[in-house]
């Protein structure tokens, strides 16, 4: 027990003896005093002061009367304390029987109080485990959903086509070669769609170890750049590199970082086609490096930047169809900043949509309570 409750509880005693003294005091200066008078008038022969006269019996009555003062005065003065154990009492029972709305009003500052305020944690945290457990089976239905219509879509272009090569009709061979072309992209669609998937999963249940190393952030980012060369002259697209330090190099893990400024930059390429120019920037600082992808298409909703980082969330369902978007590349973007203590940030204006990551230089993956300055 705590110090200010064996106090409470010692002075409860005290205050209970004094008051039982303080009335037995009084009992037995009235008895003596009614004694006395008793004797001295015609009255002596009484039952009454025949009683008093019985020292045993009268010690015996008196420790009785001592007793029950103690305990009327002790269980009265205990009596909010217990009407306090009672509600938390039934609030336990309430929240066995599975009512998780059941809160206790804290109040004093003892062992009850530090119960209450405990129960209420306890329920608190119940409620938001079933919460997540909830929300983990409502994003589980909606993986299957998506990845089931994911999959779906591609898969059956891919065996219509086969079906039309294997079939019986004669086709002319540049028909044939369009087919097997338009098989060949939807089975690539397909296993970008599985890998970006798994990716995904890995990530998201934290299956993926970081290999943390020194990487020089300019140079991945330029090498990225010209390995895309070719879907930028695909799309008609130009694209420039901006740094405000020839090299910095960073601690973090390489191949992860590839594949979120991969996403990045593919995203951008895919959805600012119209804009005609990506730009990459760099700013380094001592300790927070920052990285800004630009496209200058489509402008996005403000109201629908904040869901961008949603798994399977797309903007115009067509328009993604029609470029080969999985709805999972942002996802997993966050996620591998996320394991990096960064942060990632969109904004899209007619000034650009513009991607924004922030990493610290010298990353610990052992580091707790990771935060951004």
């Amino acid at each position: 027990m705590s110090r200010r409750f064996r106090t409470r509880m010692v002075m409860n005693i005290v205050y209970s003896t004094v008051v039982a003294c303080l009335v037995e005091v009084f009992l037995i200066a009235n008895v003596s005093m009614i004694s006395s008078y008793l004797r001295e008038t015609r009255y002596r022969d009484s039952f009454f002061l025949r009683l008093t006269e019985t020292e045993t019996l009268m010690a015996f009555v008196y420790l009785l009367s001592g007793i029950a003062i103690f305990s009327v005065t002790f269980f009265a003065l205990q009596e909010r304390s217990m009407r306090y154990i009672s509600r938390i009492s039934s609030a336990i029972q309430n929240i066995s029987e599975g009512d998780l709305n059941t809160t206790i009003e804290v109040r004093g500052d003892d062992e009850f109080t530090a119960m209450a305020v405990n129960l209420n944690k306890m329920v608190g945290d119940i409620r938001n485990l079933m919460d997540k457990e909830r929300e983990a089976e409502r994003t589980k239905n909606e993986l299957i959903t998506n990845v089931a219509h994911d999959l779906r879509t591609p898969l059956t272009s891919i065996i219509g086509y086969l079906e039309l090569l294997s079939g019986k009709v004669e086709i002319p061979a540049e028909m044939q070669k369009k087919y097997i072309d338009i098989a060949y992209a939807k089975s690539k669609r397909l296993e970008k769609l599985i890998e970006d998937l798994f990716g995904f999963t890995k990530m998201n249940y934290g299956k993926v170890a970081m290999h943390v190393s020194k990487v020089d952030i300019v140079k991945l980012l330029s090498q990225l750049l010209e390995e895309f060369y070719p879907s930028f002259k695909d799309k008609n697209l130009s694209y420039e590199l901006q740094s405000n330090v020839p090299g910095k190099v960073i601690t973090a893990d390489g191949n992860l970082l590839a594949r979120l400024f991969d996403n990045l930059i593919n995203n951008a390429i895919k959805y600012g086609a119209d804009g005609k120019r990506v730009l990459v920037q760099i700013h380094a600082e001592e300790e927070v490096v920052t990285v800004s992808v630009t496209n200058y298409g489509y402008v996005i909703p403000a109201d629908e930047l904040p869901l961008l980082f949603n798994k399977f969330y797309r903007v115009e369902q067509s328009r993604s169809t029609n470029t080969g978007g999985t709805g999972l590349g942002l996802a997993i973007a966050k996620n591998i900043v996320d394991m990096h203590g960064g942060t990632i940030q969109v904004t899209s204006d007619l000034n650009g949509t513009v991607f924004t990551v922030r990493l610290r230089t010298n990353f610990d993956i052992n580091r707790e309570n990771f935060q951004m300055p």
